[in-house]
């Protein structure tokens, strides 16, 4: 079982474009969903809880603005980055974009090379391990290109489960994660597994991380789920 791609939403009305950037993001791995409209595009947030948008400023009835400044206002979806597409060049536009919360602001027409940089960008802020940086919380240390793990210097023996969740913890340390957003982010939205499992492989994580001594750096948060630190 591998760790879940990352999301990207696409929301763009022109079907030429929204095929041509489906493919190109694909390409490099990532799970697409697209919508053509903003009213479609709020349902797919909710749905899906995309890692990333790629999202149009024209779109018909609700703009891309006005779904950015609804994405950004929710505290559930406003870490969420977005990558603002537009036709408009104009500086107040582009202030004006990213004023409302946008993270990038990219003018059409635009290499699909850089757009896909610029993903590539965004996404190593926020979903470090799957673009394979190196990851490091006191004296822990992933590295998620090679796959391993140390403590004060020495490796650690980790499953595969225990890697990707301890590689979840460690994106966003201090974040209280429930059980159900561990079990979408380590075992995938499609595979169903009790959320007791989530227990079971916490503590095979905690006795992996203090196997050579140390503290317990993963906390239980009663009746939410588990932090790092």
């Amino acid at each position: 079982m591998t760790v879940q791609q990352p999301c990207v939403l696409l929301v763009e009305d022109e079907g030429a474009q929204r095929e041509v950037l489906t493919y190109n993001l694909e390409s490099e791995g990532f799970r697409v969903v697209a919508a053509e409209t903003g009213d479609e595009a709020m349902l797919l947030v909710a749905e899906e809880a995309p890692d990333l948008m790629v999202l149009d400023w024209m779109l018909p009835n609700v703009s891309g603005i006005e779904i950015c400044r609804r994405v950004k206002a929710d505290p559930d979806t406003r870490h969420i980055p977005i990558i603002m597409l537009s036709a408009r060049s104009d500086e107040g536009d582009r202030v004006r974009g990213l004023e409302t919360g946008a993270d990038d602001y990219v003018v059409k027409p635009y290499s699909v090379v850089e757009l896909m940089a610029r993903v590539r960008t965004q996404l190593r802020r926020t979903r470090p391990t799957t673009m394979g940086e190196r990851l490091s919380f006191e004296d822990i240390l992933l590295d998620s290109g090679e796959h391993r793990v140390f403590r004060g210097g020495q490796a650690l023996h980790l499953g595969p489960t225990e890697f990707r969740l301890l590689s979840t913890l460690m994106e966003r340390p201090g974040r209280v994660w429930t059980r159900e957003q561990l079990l979408d982010r380590v075992w995938g939205r499609d595979i169903y597994v009790d959320s007791r499992t989530i227990d079971v492989h916490v503590g095979r994580l905690r006795k992996a991380l203090m196997a050579n001594g140390g503290n317990n750096p993963v906390r239980t948060v009663r009746g939410t789920g588990y932090a790092l630190g």
